[in-house]
């Protein structure tokens, strides 16, 4: 039960690219190619608007007291 030998790797190889297709496994290493580089371009457009963007205003007693609340639990189904 050790790793297996390059033999094992290479029928694995042969089997799969028999599975999918040259065209296809292509295809997929090109999307997750673009989906790691579209990742790493939001992480750091999200640092940069991160240091800039200003903190979201305090909620005071004075706006949550506008609306009158409705208990839903106090109320009875008929």
């Amino acid at each position: 039960m050790g790793s297996f030998s390059i033999w094992h790797w290479l029928i694995v190889l042969l089997i799969v690219v028999m599975v999918f297709g040259t065209k296809k496994l292509r295809n997929m290493g090109s999307d997750l190619g673009g989906a790691v580089k579209g990742f790493k371009d939001g992480m750091k457009d999200g640092a940069a608007t991160d240091a800039t963007a200003t903190p979201p205003a305090q909620v005071t007693a004075a706006t949550t007291t506008d609306k009158p609340t409705i208990d839903v639990e106090a109320r009875q189904k008929s």
